[in-house]
């Protein structure tokens, strides 16, 4: 039962990982663009620099909804274990 909740605590350790790093590159993405945007000459140019952020933020999004699902799957996938294992321990 220990190394079920080892097991447990070890794949939201993971996932709290994967996600700090993921809001630091949101932070270091907005930021690069705020830095570029004083150097827009004009406003097409700008407006060209933001659509293309939109589009990548839009990927970035995407990508956050696919980790999202396969964390909670890793997650649910060793309590499911824990709860399987531990139901066939106690009807033998």
């Amino acid at each position: 039962m220990l190394r079920r909740q080892k097991e447990v605590l070890d794949a939201y350790q993971e996932a709290n990982q994967a996600w700090a790093a993921r809001v630091k590159m949101e932070v270091d993405f907005w930021s690069e663009l705020a830095t570029k945007s004083s150097e827009f000459r004009t406003a097409p140019e700008g407006l060209e620099a933001y659509r293309s952020r939109i589009s990548q933020r839009m990927q970035m999004a995407a990508e956050d909804t696919r980790h999202l699902v396969e964390d909670s799957q890793k997650v649910m996938a060793v309590v499911m274990g824990s709860l399987g294992n531990g139901g066939s321990a106690k009807s033998k």
